[in-house]
């Protein structure tokens, strides 16, 4: 599917079989021309010369990911297996405190975070020189954060012990 952006104008164009929609008409409730409840107004092919003109633009796709590879689905996998281990590892943390709970932990929530700001990274970020800043940031902050709970773990009480003593307040 297809998705336009509109510039100075209040229509907007969405899908294959592009149809325009007032966006007025879906904010106020107002009925739409010539279909009763419908909001659909007219084929874009017919648009009249009377209207504003169209400007659309086509959402930019990173041209580094192939949308069926077999690396992006087992990364999608990798991620959804990691958060559904964290939900289990925290009440486990919890019961049986200890250090390799303690490094478990670190290991698990450092990636969780950095698969995470990945995606922000992915999504908000553009231009190639800008994109490899954030992903070079964002590299050195996960190792810095998993070098300090590590720092944390081995030098002082640990990850569960120092949650145990916060709620122990």
């Amino acid at each position: 599917m297809v998705y336009f952006r509109v510039t100075g104008s209040p229509w907007l164009c969405v899908g294959k079989m592009a149809a325009l929609v007032k966006l007025g008409s879906l904010c106020r409730g107002g009925r739409a021309f010539a279909f009763g409840n419908s909001f659909l107004i007219r084929p874009a092919a017919v648009l009249p010369q009377d209207r504003p003109s169209f400007q659309g633009s086509l959402i930019h796709v990173s041209s580094n990911r192939q949308a069926g590879s077999k690396g992006a689905s087992l990364h999608w996998t990798g991620e959804r297996v990691l958060s559904v281990t964290l939900l289990g590892l925290i009440p486990a943390a919890y019961m049986y405190p200890g250090a390799v709970m303690d490094y478990s932990l670190a290991a698990a929530v450092t990636l969780h975070g950095h698969w995470g700001f990945g995606q922000v990274v992915t999504d908000y970020v553009h231009g190639d020189t800008k994109i490899k800043l954030a992903t070079t940031g964002l590299l050195a902050l996960s190792s810095l954060t998993f070098a300090g709970l590590c720092y944390f773990n081995y030098h002082d009480v640990g990850i569960c012990k120092a949650v145990a003593m916060l709620w122990s307040l």
